[in-house]
């Protein structure tokens, strides 16, 4: 009789065991916005494997690309919320809500990947306390290739924009395009290749890295390699998410985070001339703008960069005077 007591004692013990492990252990669902191909998605499918990997399945990460889950412009909504624990968004579409989130918009400030991580360093601090007081908290952020522009005619001088239907993505894209004399439309990556295909939109601001991700080439014949600016991804993780979260759990995602952002930076570089290689291998006019027309864009810039340093304040002018001095 006793040996039923035991045995059933053992049972019961192992039974709340592996309840109690199975309680522990969380999911996060990890919204993205951009297409399983595309190099940031990628690499955040990477970050996820490590960290359910390292953490021994404590914590599983699962990535939804495309929008699949939630829209681009839905995902820190949806993280800010807890709908998400965890999710990606492109750091300058938040420019409305703080200037600060559009400092790597600001057209011709940092236009190769040096500059880019200089401008990254110095603005990171002011970014995650933004995101500290949302509720939110930054993992990793990483860069796309240097932006040109997409049209479908040649562009030889500003006044050659006029009336193109500008797909926007963020309020500098927006901006630009009322400059230009272009008629900007908000639509977001996941909707571009419908947007193109129906004539919603014929020309945009973007990295090589779309044009080959969305095929472009089937509808646009022209990227002119102007390097305007260098955008980035950033991956945010709710607080109350991430406070419920053991301090070794912790300590794998922000390793898994910044081994992804390292990651992510050297894929974005290194694969920045093949995608221009790519676009022109498939009938594009891959070029760079005429001295003209460059000219009036950096004018344009110019122009952009005073607006942006007004609204930023004396915040926006710190961080500049640092990016400037390293």
């Amino acid at each position: 009789m006793n040996k039923f007591v035991i045995a059933a004692t053992v049972a019961t013990f192992s039974m709340s065991m592996a309840t109690g492990a199975a309680l522990a252990a969380e999911k996060w669902d990890m919204p993205m916005a951009y297409s399983d191909s595309n190099f940031h998605t990628q690499n955040g499918k990477l970050f996820a494997a490590a960290v359910t990997k390292a953490s021994g399945g404590k914590l599983t990460i699962v990535v939804h690309g495309g929008g699949s889950l939630f829209k681009g412009g839905e995902i820190k909504r949806a993280v800010q919320t807890g709908q998400a624990p965890i999710g990606e968004r492109l750091m300058s579409a938040l420019a409305n809500e703080n200037p600060m989130f559009g400092i790597d918009a600001v057209p011709f400030l940092a236009t190769d990947f040096g500059a880019a991580k200089k401008l990254y360093k110095a603005s990171k601090g002011s970014i995650e306390k933004i995101l500290d007081g949302q509720g939110l908290k930054l993992l990793y952020a990483v860069p796309w290739p240097p932006q040109g522009l997409y049209a479908n005619k040649a562009l030889n001088s500003v006044a050659d924009m006029k009336g193109l239907k500008f797909r926007a993505y963020n309020p500098a894209t927006s901006r630009l395009a009322e400059l230009t004399g272009a008629v900007p439309t908000q639509i977001e990556a996941a909707e571009l290749s419908q947007a193109l295909a129906t004539g919603v939109a014929n020309s945009f601001i973007s990295s090589g890295a779309t044009g080959v991700d969305k095929k472009v080439w089937e509808q646009l014949g022209y990227f002119y390699d102007v390097q305007a600016w260098l955008p980035k991804n950033m991956v945010i993780v709710n607080k109350k998410a991430w406070n419920k979260l053991d301090g070794a759990t912790r300590k794998v995602v922000l390793t898994a985070a910044a081994n992804a952002e390292a990651a992510g930076w050297a894929k974005s570089e290194e694969l920045a001339g093949g995608y221009l290689k790519t676009l022109a291998a498939h009938g594009m006019k891959v070029q760079p703008a005429n001295p003209a027309f460059k000219a009036e864009l950096q004018k344009i810039g110019a122009t952009m960069t005073a607006e942006w340093q007004q609204q930023a304040g004396a915040e926006g002018a710190a961080v500049i005077a640092a990016f400037k001095g390293m």
